[in-house]
């Protein structure tokens, strides 16, 4: 393995990709600091140990300590005992930068739709100096399918994007290109990337970038790894007619060849880049939104809270960067200060350290805008995250602090769950994730565990979700004398539930069982899970379960749903 450079020593080699600049005087040691633990973090894929980036990094244990501490707070990792894991609020970073940027909002619908037509995987990638970095991934689910994720950083001459990109290259950038390559020729410093078997010549993909100005199109003939092949197409900023994205149609050679993508696919896919390029011409100037709050007097009282385990100067710096988003994408120095409500000299100098970092540019002498650069600050491994994972924490923490089996369901059709089969034709939960205690008596049920719907609590807090039309619970069962089997009384309680927010089942599934839950919803308000605790009545009376467990219950939603809003704002986050 390669040496790694000290973050102490040089924090710019590590944090700002190599960069041999001198850090101005003004920067924030501690920023460009976390900013290094956060990249080892996403290159690492989301779970370090604490000694493992004090090795990399090349910072005092006491120094990762603190710095992990101060990012447990802010929520952008979890403490997993001696590892450091990503969480999904560090998003919210990244999501700054594609709500400026305004592209996935605007084109997803488009990719998403031309993948269904093709049968194959779409992506949106923009330029990220000489390499291209993906903000939008529609991906077909096979058992050979592509594992590029939002955010990924891939070399430009190994992608089919990379010479329509290069098309608009100044002579500073073919130069940088051509220093990158010779300081790195088997591509080590791009992970999402197999490492390059042998370097190419130069003149290969200036001559592809040649053909790409020529043709308006470029493909990837196996330029990653054998098998991989792509056709790409520029979708053009109408304002400026310069390339905002690239579109690009994915797939690989037991399927189609590079030929094939050219004659094939590559007329419907300037088809759809034409209509892209329509909804940019027709889109509404954004109206600024609602930027943070309340941030810098959060900080302040973190401080006061934790002392000297909290580095404000980090907290404060990253929260310059939520600033930017919709309708704010290029910021004066007051205007950032104002959103944030920090003092302009310390977002002076947050700014400064960014810019330095190449993750903030200045379109013009007095503003600042977010560089793709962003993506690379824990968006990546995230951005194939699933409900159960974002759930699994606060379940444990849940379990935690009642002491009592805690879990997650979804809704699916019935015909294989764990009752006999005569009882299972109707809509069943899926357990999708569990929390379990150390006691004698425990509930004993695994995710993927099926039951039925009508006679859970979890079941029904889902199926008082749905329009009371599509509330069909199936044949109603008598699964113990307590199983609620009139259909208009299920009817009552199902509206009970969607009212009251909760639902209460006392032995209706199986004798000496009682359980308790609520929903989770995403952004739009739609109840996607459910969550729950389940046990024997002999613990917990009913007025304990709606005085001491419930509030609990809901606590620990708020804190799921949280973390989904922020994942699911520019990814699919699956529910199971």
């Amino acid at each position: 393995m390669p040496a790694r450079t000290s973050v102490e020593s040089v924090p710019d080699a590590v944090a700002a990709g190599g960069s041999s600049a001198v850090p101005p005087a003004e920067a924030v040691t501690p920023l460009v600091r976390g900013v290094a633990v956060l990249r080892e973090l996403t290159e690492a894929g989301g779970t370090v140990s604490l000694s493992g980036l004090e090795r990399a990094t090349g910072l005092a244990r006491s120094t990762v300590d603190r710095i992990t501490a101060t990012l447990a707070r802010m929520g952008y990792v979890r403490l997993d005992g001696r590892d450091a894991v990503l969480a999904p609020r560090v998003m919210e970073l990244g999501n700054a930068y594609l709500a400026a940027l305004r592209l996935p909002a605007l084109l997803d619908a488009r990719a998403d739709a031309l993948a269904d037509e093709l049968d194959e995987s779409v992506s949106l990638a923009v330029a990220d100096r000489d390499g291209i970095r993906f903000i939008h991934q529609a991906t077909r689910r096979r058992a050979m399918s592509l594992s590029f994720r939002i955010g990924d950083l891939l070399p430009a001459e190994r992608t089919a994007p990379g010479p329509l990109f290069a098309t608009e290259w100044t002579d500073p950038d073919w130069h940088r290109w051509r220093e990158r390559r010779a300081a790195d020729p088997r591509d080590r410093g791009f992970p999402a990337v197999p490492p390059r078997e042998r370097p190419s010549p130069d003149e290969e993909f200036e001559r592809a970038a040649a053909q790409a100005a020529t043709g308006g199109f470029a493909l990837d003939d196996q330029l990653i790894e054998p098998g991989l092949v792509a056709v790409s197409v520029p979708v053009r900023d109408p304002r400026t007619g310069r390339i905002a994205c690239v579109a690009s149609v994915v797939s690989h050679t037991s399927r189609h060849t590079a030929a094939d993508l050219r004659d094939t696919l590559l007329p419907r896919l300037r088809t759809a880049v034409g209509a892209m390029e329509d909804d940019l011409r027709e889109a509404p100037v954004p109206e600024p939104g609602a930027g943070p709050t309340g941030l810098a007097t959060w900080t302040g009282g973190s401080k006061q809270e934790l002392g000297r385990e909290f580095v404000e100067s980090l907290a404060r710096g990253l929260t310059v960067l939520t600033a930017f988003g919709e309708g704010r994408a290029e910021l004066p120095l007051t205007d950032v200060a104002k959103a944030t409500g920090l003092a302009r000299a310390t977002t002076r100098r947050a700014l400064i350290t960014y810019e330095h970092l190449g993750l903030v540019t200045r379109p013009t002498d007095r503003t600042f805008a977010l560089t793709p650069r962003v993506l690379s600050l824990g968006f990546p491994p995230l951005s194939r995250t699933s409900l159960p994972r974002i759930a699994t924490p606060h379940l444990t923490e849940l379990a935690e602090r009642i002491q009592e089996s805690t879990s997650l369901a979804v809704l699916v059709r019935g015909g294989s769950g764990a009752v006999p089969s005569e009882t299972s034709s109707g809509p069943e939960i899926q357990y999708t994730a569990r929390a379990t205690t150390h006691r004698v008596m425990t509930v004993d049920i695994t995710p993927g565990t099926r039951l039925p719907a009508y006679a859970t609590s979890l079941g029904r807090v889902l199926l008082a979700d749905l329009p009371p039309a599509e509330r069909d619970p199936g044949p109603l069962h008598p699964l113990t004398s307590r199983t609620v089997t009139d259909p208009t009384a299920l009817a009552d309680a199902l509206e009970e539930v969607r009212v009251q927010g909760y639902a209460l089942v006392d032995e209706e599934l199986e004798e000496g069982l009682r359980s308790i839950a609520v929903p989770v919803r995403d952004r739009t308000g739609r109840v996607v899970a459910a969550l729950n605790t389940a046990m024997h009545p002999a613990r917990r009376t009913l007025d304990d379960c709606l005085d001491t467990l419930l509030p609990e219950l809901i606590t620990t939603a708020g804190h799921i749903e949280s973390d989904l809003h922020v994942a699911e704002r520019f990814t699919h986050v699956a529910s199971a």
